[in-house]
């Protein structure tokens, strides 16, 4: 099953004549591979065993076929999320607030694990800390 998958692969890659990876070697590669990486879990643990024990040129169909599987995206539910969410935040704020603001929100609406991360604690030191200097230069 996987020699039918790497000759997929090697099809799917080519262009007339010219092809990225060879699939039987492909094939040969990742049967080696294997042996030596048992606890690989993710394409990423393949990749930098590969570059840190300098094997590309041994493994270089390994290497063209995991680089080609990290660059294609695995979904776009990100994006439909950020727009749903931009949406709800729009009709429900839009005429109660400037643009800069609404902007923001929906910044930190999309981002929300990044926003989740942050210290409250931290930002309203900083927000007290900027207010306290423009009270003062006043």
């Amino acid at each position: 099953q996987l020699m039918t998958k790497c000759k997929n692969l090697e099809s799917l890659l080519k262009h007339g004549e010219s092809f990225n990876l060879n699939g039987l070697e492909l094939y040969k590669e990742l049967s080696t591979l294997s042996s030596m990486l048992p606890h690989a879990k993710l394409v990423m643990d393949i990749v930098q065993f590969i570059h840190t024990s300098k094997l590309v040129d041994i493994y270089p169909n390994v290497y063209i076929a995991t680089c080609i599987l990290l660059t294609i995206p695995v979904t776009v539910a990100s994006g439909e999320q950020s727009f749903s969410k931009l949406k709800f935040i729009k009709n429900y704020l839009r005429s109660t607030m400037r643009q800069e603001h609404l902007t923001s929100l929906a910044i930190l609406a999309i981002e929300q694990d990044i926003t989740l991360s942050l210290s409250y604690d931290d930002i309203i030191t900083d927000f007290a800390a900027k207010k306290a200097r423009k009270i003062a230069l006043n």
